[in-house]
């Protein structure tokens, strides 16, 4: 692997945009994760913003990228909690619009002892789908393009810029309408599907991780790979599926693991790795978050990252 991009001594500063879902979210650690009714006691709990396209930008700020966040929220307290924390990562927060009586989203996550997690998540209410207040005449200069499937009208505005201006766009294939994939793939250069977002958008078309990869690139992506946690991850660019494995981690808390790997994605695209340089990268920005709680405090900075990926070769050499 190639690390000329990623310096620490001489640091990329990459503009990279991150539009979607900001989310508020509620965390209760517990012992093991629930199953039925009654009353379970949770040994620790915290607040904080989350969101995809949100923990994507906060990985970019941290790994030293020029991180902006285009979004909607509710103009109530937990919109105003999450404008202001981004901000406090020195994110560009200025498209970040909050609307008077909508309601921000919210989620509600429960992580056991292991760090696996279960996420109920309120997408919010009355935010307006309409997206002709994006600045997008201005995105000469950025280095790559990030969005989630939450607001489809602002990702498909955004994604038909940015092939417009050349920058590269980067999808995050979380669970969504198979109508929200078919929109937005065929202007997507990179598609990184979540395990279940992935199964469920090839449905029947496709019954194992090759067969679904190329289901997506055609119909329209250019790279489609697909997180696949513990065993790593597959991907193909239409000359066969291929395998990373999972860097070895001793997992606390995996909520924001792919959020990180997208943001990692997209900075290290932005800083002009080639793609499977770029996938390796934010393979191991998201295993460096696993070891640690919370889905933004175990984001690593360029170094943390450069000096895992060294003592990784190092260590199989």
């Amino acid at each position: 692997m190639s690390m000329n991009w990623c310096d620490p001594d001489r640091p990329p500063r990459p503009r990279v945009i991150c539009l979607g879902l900001s989310a508020y979210d509620c965390t209760w650690v517990v012992g093991d994760l629930p199953s039925g009714d009654g009353k379970t006691r949770a040994l620790d709990h915290r607040e904080g913003g989350g969101g995809m396209a949100a923990n994507a930008a906060v990985t970019v700020a941290r790994l030293g990228g020029r991180a902006e966040f285009w979004g909607r929220a509710g103009d109530d307290a937990a919109g105003q909690g999450m404008r202001a924390e981004l901000g406090a990562f020195g994110i560009d927060v200025d498209h970040f619009r909050l609307f008077p009586g909508a309601r921000s989203s919210v989620s509600g996550i429960v992580v056991d002892e292991r760090g696996e997690r279960m996420i109920f998540n309120f997408r919010g209410a009355g935010l307006p789908a309409e997206a002709g207040w994006l600045p997008l005449g201005g995105l000469a200069g950025s280095g790559a393009v990030l969005a989630d499937p939450r607001w489809p009208e602002g990702a498909l505005a955004l994604f038909v810029a940015a092939r417009r201006a050349g920058v590269p766009t980067v999808l995050d294939g979380d669970v969504a309408d198979p109508e929200v994939f078919d929109l937005l793939l065929p202007h997507t250069d990179f598609a990184v599907f979540s395990e279940p977002g992935l199964a469920g958008y090839a449905g029947a078309a496709a019954k194992d991780d090759a067969g679904r990869l190329a289901y997506a690139r055609s119909r329209g992506c250019g790279l489609a790979a697909v997180t696949l946690g513990a065993r790593g991850l597959v991907w193909d660019t239409g000359q066969g599926a291929r395998h990373l494995p999972a860097f070895p981690v001793l997992a606390v808390d995996t909520t924001g693991a792919g959020d990180a790997l997208h943001g990692a994605l997209a900075f290290a695209l932005a800083a002009g790795a080639a793609a499977e340089d770029a996938l390796r990268f934010s393979a191991a920005v998201a295993a460096l978050k696993c070891r640690h709680a919370g889905g933004r405090a175990g984001c690593p900075d360029l170094r943390e990252a450069v000096e895992f990926l060294h003592h990784f070769n190092r260590s199989r050499n």
